[in-house]
């Protein structure tokens, strides 16, 4: 179990005494962002966490995403802690800055094509989903491009192996630890793309008649920048490290976690927004709060080579693994 899996389980089960400040969200299933108590969920642990810094005790249910705005509507709910934003939405909710992305990215057996950046580019192509999930109406509406939903990632990528499809969409974040866990299988039998098809940021969102709502969401994006360079965000990502921008510069750093550099510069990271590129080279690296320019200038002391044990994840755990 992740860490911070279970302090956040505890969250949303029974909340945290002498906090005032409460919020009821709702989000619906998309792995492993979002999911039922007990599997992973990292936006939710991330969303908690933050909110927990401010003394905000925040409770959340997992429902169907129809639901899931029909009841913020109502009352019945405060806001989410995942939503993707649109303009009917602003109306009547405030959203936090995007503190992580949905991006989906190609995947293919080794030697197909995945250079398309769209997915008007994939006509006569059999592409997976998975069924239920909201990847936007666009995916359905395509000409020529034959959708097939299946019932989870695992299975598309099955199907996938067995010839079935000809490529699978997939979370890039669900790559990142098939790499971290299986670098060497995922190179000898998978193609994957290097420009996301899909790009939704993940905002915390709630109702703008919540008492004290911008100061909610004013903290919630404060907590999130200093989550994203403590080590937080690497420690519930389970990723050694991930790439951000630490001092708002504009120049891109590699944030580790932990004293582990590895004994080579990395080459597989996560970089938490697009805008910095899905394979941004990056040569800064911020470790234990000290900024180097370049991997030469990284002490020696932090060049040790690495276990992939933070929590105990696995890309299983995910829900995505090569199975043979």
């Amino acid at each position: 179990m992740p860490r911070y899996m279970f302090p956040v389980l505890l969250l949303l089960c029974f909340g945290i005494y002498g906090q005032d400040t409460q919020l009821r969200l709702a989000s619906d299933v998309y792995p492993p962002f979002t999911d039922k108590p007990g599997n992973q969920a990292f936006a939710l642990e991330l969303v908690h966490e933050a909110l927990v810094r401010s003394n905000v005790n925040a409770g959340s249910e997992i429902l169907d995403f129809g639901q899931v705005l029909e009841r913020i509507n109502e009352g019945k709910y405060d806001g989410s802690a995942a939503l993707w934003k649109s303009k009917d939405r602003e109306t009547y909710l405030l959203y936090s800055e995007p503190y992580l992305e949905n991006r989906l990215v190609l995947v293919g057996r080794v030697g197909s094509d995945v250079s398309a950046s769209s997915i008007s580019e994939l006509r006569n192509k059999r592409v997976s989903t998975v069924s239920g999930y909201a990847y936007g109406s666009s995916i359905y509406t395509t000409p020529g491009v034959i959708i097939l939903p299946g019932k989870s990632d695992q299975d598309n990528l099955e199907t996938l192996l067995e010839g079935k499809t000809d490529y699978m969409l997939v979370d890039e974040l669900l790559i990142k630890y098939m790499l971290e866990y299986q670098h060497s299988e995922v190179k000898k039998y998978l193609a994957v793309g290097s420009k996301a098809i899909i790009v939704q940021p993940l905002h915390l969102a709630i109702l703008k008649n919540t008492p004290d709502a911008e100061k909610i969401i004013e903290d919630f994006n404060s907590n999130i920048q200093e989550m994203m360079t403590d080590g937080t965000y690497n420690q519930i990502l389970e990723l050694n490290w991930i790439q951000y921008d630490v001092d708002g510069d504009g120049i891109l750093e590699l944030v580790l976690e932990g004293e582990n550099a590895g004994e080579e510069p990395p080459v597989n990271y996560y970089a938490l927004m697009s805008s910095s590129g899905l394979s941004n080279p990056s040569d800064r690296y911020y470790i234990n709060g000290t900024m180097y320019d370049g991997w030469n200038s990284v002490p020696d002391k932090f060049k040790k080579d690495f276990s992939n044990t933070a929590g105990g994840f696995s890309s299983e755990s995910a829900g995505l693994k090569l199975k043979f």
